[in-house]
This record gives structure tokens, C-alpha cells and sequence, in this order.
């Protein structure tokens, strides 16, 4: 299939519409069908269905692949490499993901029927910090030969051969291509001389290169002759003929070959053959079977590689067959229907998650991993443990699904076998399969062909005799299959392949490069990974560059002789190619399975949509719900922003890469070994992310608008509204609507950037203050009250209290008041907010919240505000219904606090008692329970500042906090004195107790007021006391007896007054009353003369207990008598011994220090203070002179041991007092007073007189 010139020109133009939807994913040629409308209604609704895939066109990558009019006819995908065979015979081997040319070279002289690499999939790279890239020697200079046996066409000047490929892991391949000129070349992708031409004779359909090829050098190939050849060895550089059936001259060439004398070129073996054509071969992935299919059906044998001991026999052995369907159809088209065979790598597919359209893929399931990181085959021990391997085979209208079992794996039929083969299902189809692949465990990828005007399950269908004119081909369509149900999953992706209608189904091939599962360390070793070359990894990253070691390619040559000449470590140095500036497709990038479909002229590359593409098609089809949703949780779904900053080479290899951008290695890992690390957790209100949520959430709150749904609306605005003036907007476009209710929960209640304008929520706040005054309160406890202007609230607040339908006394909803209430706490806290806490406070005194009026007080100090309203004050804790029916203690209790409160502020002036017993009496009258709470209060000194100042002093001194308290209480007792007749009575009626110490205390009050008010209330020991005030003795003493008639009381009376009168007028009215006469001798002791009161007693009175009473009184008598002397024998005994005691310190000698010449003083105590006191022992304080025996003088000797002479101790403040006696001065002790006693005594009380004030020196100090 050539080209025509020009063909090329036109593939821009075309990469646009490569792909087009399917109504029904059914295509027929020339035919065009009437639909009903509800026909149309359906298509239009499968239409709307989300792709599952998503396509991009990958031609302009490839254009290299079609020059000089070329087309592709086979090709491959695997690992990080696609080989493309075309109709010319030339193979180029592209590096991926940047479909940068690796190699290319003329294979073959026709077209190229199939490909096959070992290792397959071939290696990724793999961390290895010490394998430097290495050149070949032989490389350098000389260009790359042709390969043998083919015709090369000769260009005029042929630019030089391209720089060598790098020998790196992934680069060290074979590549095998067979073609229908009957040849099969095999060539080392590295080394250019490492390449065999073999030739069988007849057209070859298919090729399959051994997994271990390197090794053992080996490979099957089939073609028209039936026959599945193997073929092993072989030289390089060389080109030879097929010996295959060449019976003795082939076993002689082998025999000759291995002794080391024949020419070694290989020897070929048929394994089997005479079923007809064989169309195609595959190696399993483990490399232990080989499947071909042939005109019969489908063959699977075991191969040599990967045998136990045990099982060398086995090797080449035929495990199964499965036959082709009997149809008719199938006899005349097996073997003209290309059949696809597939070995499936199940760890690399997308999960079956599919519940949330084509997103839930994204995350895959955790499968098995392969420790080497590569797609290379599993050692023999790791393959050995593989219970099965899956096979896929599609051919004609039919697809297969099997299990291949190893020996052993199962133990019921067909256990001990070589292998056993399990059909797992079998899919009968519409179409003629090109291509197929597993794409989920559940789901097949179908490339399907539908020839035109016929049906391939028909019978009916063969052609019949005569001449027919070719009609036009359809497009060919991807279909997702579920192998369960046998049914389509979502509606059929028709491709609009360039020159569709002249292709047919072997000219479509398609291909799956799965999702390797990489170990999480090696994912994460980006260091190590770098050491090998520092651009190759960054070919995803910045696609502009090109791989230094696969993809380094100069189409000028330029780069041949510097390359070779350039050090390993240089390698990596990236260097530009014409076209270099072309961007890889973003498809190419993304990670998860990779569907590569093939037609001669296009290439298609179709992956699972990514989350901008979901969020895409959200977004076209007004389905702005999911699209916020999806935003909200994946911001990345908003694609990168316009505004992103030009990309620019990192300054260092390990810099991560930007958004929607990807190493090599990022290409080929699996999503579940990618980690997402999130940047600043701070929003940013500008970025391209919120920008589109704020427009997808516009538009989602128009849809729900629109369509009337307000309630859902308003959620909407309370979740993706960010800014003040998109939210000024709406709750307008609600309040003109009149939905108050729907936008009004929603609204922010914390300051927005820019701010929301306070406008806004007093125009809420404002509806509800007519409307709802339950949700106004609510309102106000959520917002702020920063957030809006406190006055215009206020002003419309008061402007609905003001229309009067809302009092204290009105009903709502069964309850009185309520809504008053509700308006009046919110007026309240407005105020506060407003900064008018005295109307605040004024609101909750009507309102009676004591604990925050009291809080506010004590805050703002607002007692002055309460002057006016002391009565409501008061009664804040106190109900209506306590007022008319409580008990006095329950009243108390409930107006303590502001009771106490008045009564400290009496004490500052504040709030003066005059005010407070106007209005009371204003207000309650007389009697009045909360002015006597007062009253006393201030007289027993309960008052706010007692407590404040005990709490003050709570470390302090227990002596002055008591004297403060005492002050306190005196000053309120002078208070409550200054209104004593206004407090008199409210303690007669309210505290009868209070009264008697008020009367007892208090001097200003009116006696005969108060004696009235007694009277009245017949209060006798008050008025007993008041009379007594008045000196009213007698008659005090007569209501004792008369009214009280308390002896014990009159006795205590008398005693208390000590007036003798009153002792003769309780005798005097005692005596006709033997109770009282009786009580007399029995209390009144030794107070009147018992022999007095027994001689007043009338003659004849009988008087009970009379004797009892005597005795009491003479037993008093003789305690007392005996008391006495008892006290008075003590009182002698004392005095005796302290006389005692004087003589023993009189008659005690005084000891003296004479002669001393030590003149440092001592530290001596004196004996009656304690104080000590520095004393020159020996020496006279007075003169300073020691004491010497011949001394004269007299010395005087002090308790503080002072010891002075006698003239220096009368003459101690340096003269001589004249009060003192001249005897005294001149006596001459040794002549007048040798032997006498008397003068001595004189003399004595003399020096006594003088010195009866003690040591001068003492009495100085203390001074």
C-alpha cells in the first residue's frame, strides 16, 4: 500500500477529527435509515453518555514513519520502545513517550507481516547508580552496514548515519520482523552488525522471537507453507536460506556446524504443519507456551524453556486445540481473517471500578509487583510459582478467553498433563475483530471492523459468482465488551482513520502497553535514577529535549563523531533534532493502560480520561453539580492554569516536575505508586482552580434558579460562593425573588475578602424583624455583629415595638410574650454592640435576666443607671407570681443580690437610701418586705463591698479584715439611724429580734414612737426596755411581773438597774404571789438579805417548796461563807511567800571586780530586761576607773552590772544636783559606820531615795 505524493500534507488537517461518536456502535455502508423521534430521543440520550476512552491522534509524531510515501503494516508497543514495520520493508524502533526516532532501517523488500522482540516486554530503566552508558568501539566511525540480502534504496546525498544507539538495559534487544517476501530478520537494536536474514521460500505471516533469545538464539515463524518452524543459532552479519525439510544436507550442515567445520547458519525444525496457513504466533509472557493460530483453529505447546528436570520430555509437546466455529462462514474466510492472539499481563489492568464513570480507574488495585521493576520475564523460580497465564484470541467475529494451566495446577481432569487449557469464554460478535485486549478484568478493548453491506455471522454472507463492485469500507470502532453479560458497556468510538473506505481488517492493528506495577523504592530513588543520565528522565518533563541515550538522534549527523569521541559521563548532555520543539501529547503522558491503534496512514492512542477531561465533559454538558464536586475534591482537575509560568529547565535534575507533565519512569508507573503531596494548605481566592469553581458554581446556582429550586440554590451559595460581592449578588437576586428563607442559612457568618457589605445582612435581619422574630434571635447569635451596622437594626427593632401588637402580654404559638421578649433581647444585645450598655442594661432589667444586668454593672459600672428604676432592680429575680404568693424567705433570696448591691452604693453615695425608700414606698407602700431587706442589709452591714473587701483580704491579716467588716456595719448602722423611724416599724413587722437590737442601739429614733408601735404590737420586753430608757422603773418592773410574770426576768431587771427601791418594790409586789416568793429565794442568791425577804413574808402564806427554798438560800450562803475563806488563806500565802522570796534577794551578796586590767568590754544581759549591754568589767562607768582594793569610796551595784562609785553615781550627768544631801556627799564610811547598825540603815534609805529610778545608764537607753 503506497501513499500518494501529498497524502502526508493532508494528515494536519485530519488529526482533528480522527474520532467520531457512534449512535449504536454499528456502522453499515451505503445505507441510511429513517428513525422514528423516539429513536432520535434515544440516540441523543446516548449521545450525552460519558466516553469511557479518550483519544488523541498521534500521526504528527510519526511523520518520520510515513515519508516517502510509506505506510505502517505492522507493529508493536512494549516496555519503553514501539517497533513500526511498513509496506517498504523498513522498521523503526521510536522511543516512548516522546515518539523519538531510535533507529531506523530497510529490513525488507516487501511489506513487513509482523514483529516480535525478546525480552518482552523489554526492561525499563533501572535505577543502577554505577552502569554508565557505554559506546561500542566499532561504532565510532564507520556507518551502520545494510542489512544482508536486502536492497537498500540509494539516495543522493544521504546525510551520515545517526549517532549509535547507547547500550543501556533498555535499549539491549532483538528485534525479529518476518515479512511476505519470505524472510525473517532478526537485529540487535544496539549493535548494528548483530543482525541475520533468513530466507523460507514462501510468504511468512508471523514471527515470535525467544524470551531468552539472547541466550539460545532461537525463534518460530509460519507463514503460508502451514509449517511452524523453529529455528536456532545462526551467525551474524550473515544472510541464509531456510533448511527446514532439506532432509540429509540439513543434518550434515548441523552435524558439520557443531564440530566447528560447517557454516553455521542455523538450523530450522518444522514443530508442526498441514493445517493450513499459519497467521499468527506469540510467546507467553512467562516464555513456557507458544500459541499460532492456523486455518483450523488455535494451537498451544509447550516450549523449552523454563523445564524441570522431570520434565524434558515436554519440551515442543502440543498441549491443546481448539477448533474454529463450524459456520459456514468459516470455512470460506479462516483463512483470509487475520486472528489476533494476546497473552495478558494482568497486573497492568484497569480496575472494574467504573461506578463514577471513567475517574474510578484512576486509583488501581493493588496486584502483585514485579521486584525488578521491568517488564522483563520472570526468573524460572518466580515463573514457576505463576499459576496460570491468560490467554486472548480474537479471529473473525469470535473471541476466546482461556487460562493456561501448568502441571499440577489442578486436580481434577486433565491433571498430570503437560498444561491444561481452560476456555474461560467464548464471544460471538458482530464485526470482524482487528484487535483485542483485556482492558479490565471484566471488560474487553474490541478493535472492530465491519465490513460493509454484510454480515459476518451470516451464512448468507459468502460471495456468490459474477462481478461486484467494491464498496466503501466503514470506519472502524473501539468497543468495550463485558465479558460477563457478552454486552457492549457504553456506546461504540467510531475512528476516523485517514482513507478508511479503501482498508479492510488486516490493515488495523492494535496494541496494549499496560501500567507497570513499579515497587514503591524504586519509584521514590528519583537520585538514583538520575545517575544514570540526568536528561533521559525528563523527557515527559520538558518533551523539547530529546533522550541522550535511545532518542539522541541528529538527523544532520553532525553529532556522529562527537558522541563517540565524548566521554560515558558526558552521555548525558541532551541535544536538540529538527522538530525537537513539538510538544509529546499530554495523553501520552498520563498514566494507566495506554491503547495504541494502528491503521496504515494514522495512529491513535487511547487512554482512560483523565480528571480534567471528566471534569471537561461535566462542564459541556451542564452537569455542574458533579463538575464542583469533582473540583472540590480533585483541584487538579482544573487543568493548568493560563497563567502558569513559561516552563524553564530546572536548576537542579531532582526538581519536581510541574502539573500534567512526567518523567519516563512517571510514564510507565502505575497510579498506585504515585504519591500526591498537597502545597500550601492555604487557599488562594485568585488562583485558577477557585476561579473555576466560583464559575462552575455561578452556573451550577443559574441551572437551580432557573429551574426553581431555591431551597437547593441557597445550600449551593453557602458551599462554592467565596467572595463578598458574588454573595451581595445572589442574596439580592434571592431577595428580589422574595426567598428570604432559602439564601438566609447560607449566608457567611465570618468576614470575607473582599467583605460582604453590611448592607446584606441588614437587609436580612430587617425581614425578620417583621417576619420571624424566632429566626431574627437565631441570626443574631450566628452573625457577628461586626459584621453589619447595629443602628438601622436597632431603629427597625424599635420601629415594630412602637406598632404595639407586640407586648408582654401578647400570644404566640400558645406562649405570652414570647416574641417581645425575643425583640427586646435582641434589642438589647444590639445596644451593646452599639456601645449604649445603659439601654442595653434597662432592657434586661424588663426582660429580669438578673445574671446579665449584674454582669453589665459590674463591667461597665452602671449603678448610676439604675437610680431611676430601683424597684425593677430589685425585682429581678422575683416573678409575678412570687411577688403575690411567696414566702418572706423565698423573697429574700431572690432579691439579695440587688438588695446587697444597693447597699454597698449607699456606702459609695451613689445611690442614696433616700432614693431607694422613695421609691419603694412609691411603688409597694407600707408594710414593705423588700425595704426592710434593705433596711437590714445596711444594718447588719450584707453588702457587696463586705464581701469585696473580705474577698480582698482573704491573705491578709484576720484582725483587719474583721475591722473593716466592723466599720462596714457601723457605718450602715448610722445609715439605717439616720431614717429610724422609717426602719422601726418594718422591723417590728418583719424581724422582732432586729427590733430589740435596734432599740438597744440606735439613739435616734422616738421614744414614744417607738413605745406606741410596742404597745400596738404588744411587745412587752421592748417596751419594758423603752421604759427603762425613759427611767420608768417602777412601771418597767410592774409589766415584768404583771405581763411576763417572770421572776427569774424582774431579778435580772433589779439586778441590771442596782437600785435598792426596785429590790424593796419586787418584795413589796411579791408577796401576795408565793410563786414569785418562791423564785426570789431560789434565784436571787445573796443580791437582798435573806433574813429581810423570809421577815416579809405574810404570816400564814403557804408558800409551796418554801423549805427547799430556805435551804437553797442557807446553802448559798455557807459556799459563799467558805469561798471567802478560802480565798483569804490563799491571799496570806502569797503574801507570806513573796516576803520570803525579798529577804533571800536582800540578804544575797553582790560580788565585785577589783583589780581588773582587762579594758575590752564585755557582752552582759541585764537580768530584768534581757537587753544586752556592753560592760568594761572592774571599771566605773561614771569615772572610767578600775576598782582598787585601797579605793574609799562606797560602790553601788546594779542588776544590769553597773557597778558605779557612789559620788560618781550621784553626780552621773557631770555635776552635783543639789537636792542631794551633804551628809550623803561627805560621809566617811569606815569611821561612822563601823559598828552601828542604825546609821547604816539611814544612810541606806538615803542612797535609796537617790536611786529609786535605777541605773542612770539603763534608764538613758531606754529613753
Amino acid at each position: 500500500m503506497a501513499l500518494e505524493a501529498g497524502d502526508t500534507e493532508q494528515e494536519d488537517n485530519h488529526d482533528d477529527r480522527l474520532i467520531t461518536k457512534s449512535s449504536n456502535g454499528k456502522m453499515e455502508s451505503g445505507q441510511e435509515t429513517q428513525s422514528s423521534e423516539g429513536e432520535e430521543e434515544e440516540e441523543e440520550e446516548e449521545e450525552d453518555e460519558e466516553p469511557r476512552l479518550k483519544y488523541a491522534s498521534l500521526t504528527k509524531h510519526l511523520r518520520p514513519v510515513y515519508r516517502n510515501g510509506d505506510a505502517t503494516s505492522a507493529f508493536l508497543v512494549g516496555g519503553d520502545k514501539m517497533v513500526i514495520g511498513t509496506h517498504d520493508g523498513n522498521i523503526h524502533v521510536l522511543s516512548l513517550p516522546s515518539y523519538t526516532s531510535i533507529r531506523v532501517y530497510h529490513a525488507h523488500s516487501m511489506s513487513v507481516s509482523a514483529v516480535s522482540i525478546s525480552p518482552f516486554p523489554p526492561p525499563l530503566p533501572a535505577p543502577r547508580p554505577n552502569a554508565n552508558t557505554r559506546l561500542v568501539s566499532a561504532q565510532k566511525s564507520s556507518p551502520a552496514p545494510s542489512i544482508p540480502g536486502t536492497s537498500k534504496r540509494s539516495t543522493p546525498g544521504r546525510s551520515p548515519q545517526p549517532p549509535p544507539v547507547p547500550i543501556t538495559a533498555s535499549n539491549q534487544i532483538y528485534i525479529a520482523t518476518s515479512s511476505i517476501d519470505g524472510n525473517v530478520c532478526v537485529a540487535s537494536l544496539t549493535d548494528p552488525k548483530d543482525v541475520m536474514l533468513r530466507n523460507f521460500g514462501r510468504p511468512l505471516q508471523g514471527v515470535a522471537l525467544s524470551p531468552d533469545y539472547k541466550n539460545d538464539h532461537s525463534y518460530l515463524s509460519g507463514g503460508l507453507a502451514g509449517n511452524l518452524i523453529l529455528t536456532v543459532g545462526g551467525r551474524s552479519g550473515t544472510s541464509s536460506k531456510s533448511n527446514a525439510g532439506a532432509g540429509a544436507a540439513a543434518t550434515a550442515s548441523g552435524w558439520l556446524g557443531a564440530i566447528g567445520l560447517g557454516s553455521n547458519t542455523g538450523q530450522d525444525t518444522i514443530l508442526h504443519s498441514g493445517e493450513g496457513a499459519i497467521r499468527t504466533i506469540q510467546w507467553s509472557l512467562s516464555g513456557k507456551y507458544v500459541v499460532w493460530v492456523n486455518e483450523k483453529g488455535i494451537k498451544l505447546m509447550r516450549s523449552n524453556l523454563h523445564l524441570e528436570t522431570h520434565e524434558s520430555e515436554s519440551a515442543w509437546k502440543r498441549i491443546n486445540h481448539i477448533d474454529h466455529p463450524n459456520r459456514a462462514v468459516w470455512e470460506e474466510m479462516a483463512g483470509v481473517w487475520k486472528p489476533q492472539a494476546k497473552w495478558i499481563d494482568e497486573t497492568g489492568l484497569e480496575t472494574d471500578d467504573l461506578d463514577m464513570g471513567p475517574m474510578n480507574g484512576l486509583q488501581r488495585k493493588s496486584q502483585s509487583q514485579n521486584s525488578h521493576g521491568s517488564g522483563a520475564p520472570l526468573p524460572k523460580s518466580t515463573a514457576g510459582r505463576k499459576r496460570s497465564e491468560k490467554l486472548l484470541v480474537g479471529w473473525g467475529d469470535t473471541i476466546w478467553i482461556t487460562n493456561v494451566l501448568p502441571r499440577g495446577a489442578s486436580s481434577g481432569k486433565g491433571a498430570g498433563k503437560i498444561a491444561r487449557v481452560e476456555i474461560l469464554t467464548i464471544l460471538r460478535t458482530d464485526c470482524i475483530v482487528s484487535g483485542v485486549s483485556l482492558y479490565t478484568p471484566s471488560l474487553l478493548v474490541v478493535l472492530a471492523y465491519v465490513p460493509p453491506g454484510e454480515n459476518v455471522s451470516s451464512p448468507q454472507s459468502t460471495p456468490t459468482r459474477g462481478r461486484h463492485r467494491r464498496q466503501n469500507a466503514l470506519q472502524p470502532e473501539i468497543r468495550l465488551i463485558d465479558v460477563e453479560t457478552q454486552e457492549e458497556v457504553s456506546v461504540a468510538d467510531t475512528l476516523n482513520f485517514s482513507r478508511y473506505e479503501s482498508l479492510s481488517a488486516t490493515d488495523y492493528h492494535l496494541d496494549v502497553l499496560p501500567a507497570m506495577v513499579i515497587s514503591q523504592k524504586a519509584a521514590s530513588s528519583r537520585g538514583a535514577l538520575e545517575i544514570i543520565g540526568g536528561g533521559i528522565w525528563d523527557v515527559g518533563m520538558y518533551p523539547a529535549r530529546l533522550f541522550s541515550s535511545s532518542a539522541s538522534v541528529e538527523s544532520d549527523g553532525s553529532h556522529s563523531a562527537e558522541s563517540s569521541s565524548r566521554a560515558p559521563s558526558d552521555l548525558h548532555v541532551v541535544s536538540s533534532v529538527p522538530g525537537s520543539d513539538q510538544l509529546v501529547h499530554p495523553s501520552t503522558l498520563t498514566h494507566g493502560m495506554k491503547i495504541f491503534i494502528q491503521s496504515p496512514y494514522d495512529c491513535v492512542l487511547a487512554t482512560k480520561p483523565t480528571l480534567a477531561d471528566h471534569f471537561s465533559w461535566l462542564d459541556t454538558h451542564a452537569m455542574y453539580e458533579q463538575a464542583w464536586n469533582l473540583l472540590d475534591q480533585h483541584p487538579e482537575a482544573a487543568g493548568d492554569s493560563s497563567e502558569a509560568s513559561t516552563e524553564s529547565t530546572p536548576s537542579t535534575p531532582t526538581r519536581a516536575p510541574a502539573k500534567g507533565q512526567g518523567t519516563l519512569l512517571d510514564f510507565f508507573l502505575d497510579d498506585k505508586s504515585q504519591t500526591t503531596v498537597s502545597g500550601s494548605g492555604q487557599r488562594n481566592l485568585n488562583s485558577h482552580v477557585e476561579r473555576e469553581k466560583r464559575r462552575i458554581g455561578e452556573l451550577w446556582i443559574q441551572q437551580l434558579t432557573k429551574h426553581n429550586d431555591w431551597s437547593k440554590a441557597g445550600a449551593t451559595c453557602g458551599k462554592v460562593l467565596t467572595t463578598g460581592d458574588h454573595w451581595e449578588h445572589w442574596v439580592w437576586v434571592f431577595a428580589q425573588a422574595d426567598k428570604f428563607e432559602e439564601i438566609t442559612p447560607y449566608v457567611p457568618s465570618t468576614q470575607l475578602q473582599p467583605p460582604l457589605p453590611s448592607i446584606v445582612y441588614e437587609l436580612l435581619l430587617g425581614y425578620y424583624v417583621s417576619n420571624d422574630r424566632k429566626r431574627l434571635r437565631g441570626l443574631l447569635e450566628r452573625w457577628s455583629t461586626e459584621l453589619f451596622d447595629a443602628g438601622p437594626v436597632i431603629e427597625a427593632i424599635q420601629g415594630r415595638l412602637q406598632v404595639g401588637d407586640i407586648g408582654e402580654n401578647s400570644i404566640e404559638d400558645g406562649h405570652v410574650g414570647r416574641d417581645w421578649r425575643i425583640l427586646m433581647e435582641c434589642l438589647a444585645k444590639l445596644y451593646l454592640a452599639d456601645g449604649r450598655p445603659a439601654q442595653a442594661l434597662r432592657c434586661y432589667i424588663r426582660l429580669k435576666d438578673a445574671d446579665i444586668a449584674m454582669r453589665l454593672i459590674g463591667e461597665y459600672h452602671l449603678v448610676d443607671a439604675i437610680s431611676d428604676d430601683i424597684s425593677d432592680f430589685i425585682l429581678l429575680r422575683v416573678s409575678k407570681e412570687q411577688q403575690r404568693s411567696a414566702p418572706m424567705s423565698e423573697l429574700e433570696h431572690a432579691s439579695r443580690e440587688p438588695i446587697r448591691l444597693l447597699a454597698a452604693e449607699a456606702h459609695h453615695g451613689i445611690v442614696r437610701p433616700e432614693s431607694v425608700i422613695k421609691q419603694l414606698n412609691t411603688r409597694y407602700g407600707t408594710p414593705n418586705p423588700y425595704l426592710f431587706f434593705y433596711f437590714r442589709a445596711l444594718w447588719e452591714g450584707e453588702t457587696a463591698i463586705g464581701g469585696q473587701i473580705e474577698g480582698e483580704t482573704a491573705n491578709r491579716d484576720r484582725k483587719q479584715s474583721l475591722i473593716d467588716e466592723r466599720l462596714v456595719a457601723t457605718e450602715g448602722k448610722a445609715l439605717v439611724s439616720d431614717h429610724a423611724d422609717t426602719a422601726l416599724p418594718l422591723f417590728a413587722e418583719y424581724d422582732r429580734r432586729l427590733l430589740m437590737n435596734f432599740l438597744k442601739t440606735s439613739q435616734t429614733y422616738t421614744l414614744d414612737f417607738a413605745s406606741k408601735i410596742c404597745k400596738q404590737r404588744k411587745y412587752i420586753p421592748e417596751l419594758v426596755y423603752l421604759l427603762s430608757k425613759e427611767g420608768r422603773m417602777t412601771e418597767a418592773l410592774r409589766l415584768i411581773i404583771d405581763e411576763i410574770g417572770d421572776v427569774r426576768q424582774a431579778i435580772s431587771f433589779a439586778k441590771e438597774q442596782g437600785d435598792q427601791s426596785l429590790w424593796d418594790d419586787l418584795l413589796n409586789y411579791s408577796m401576795n404571789k408565793p410563786s414569785f416568793i418562791r423564785g426570789l429565794l431560789e434565784e436571787v442568791g445573796t443580791s437582798i438579805d435573806p433574813v429581810k425577804l423570809v421577815r416579809k413574808i405574810p404570816e400564814g402564806l403557804e408558800i409551796e417548796g418554801l423549805k427547799g427554798g430556805l435551804k437553797r438560800i442557807i446553802r448559798e450562803y455557807e459556799i459563799q461563807h467558805s469561798i471567802s475563806e478560802g480565798v483569804a488563806r490563799v491571799l496570806r500565802g502569797e503574801v507570806a511567800a513573796a516576803m520570803a522570796d525579798k529577804g533571800k534577794g536582800l540578804n544575797k551578796g553582790i560580788k565585785f571586780e577589783i583589780g581588773v586590767t582587762n579594758k575590752d568590754p564585755i557582752t552582759m544581759h541585764n537580768p530584768r530586761t534581757g537587753r544586752p549591754r556592753q560592760v568594761k568589767k572592774g571599771y566605773c562607768p561614771g569615772c572610767e576607773k578600775a576598782f582598787l582594793p585601797e579605793d574609799t569610796e562606797l560602790l553601788i551595784s546594779f542588776p544590769c552590772q553597773h557597778i558605779f562609785h557612789l559620788p560618781c553615781l550621784l553626780s552621773v550627768d557631770g555635776k552635783e544636783r543639789e537636792d542631794i544631801p551633804a551628809s550623803l556627799m561627805n560621809l566617811d564610811w569606815q569611821s561612822e559606820f563601823d559598828r552601828s547598825i542604825g546609821p547604816k540603815v539611814d544612810h541606806a534609805a538615803l542612797i535609796r531615795n537617790q536611786v529609786d529610778q535605777g541605773c542612770p545608764l539603763e534608764n538613758r537607753d531606754a529613753g
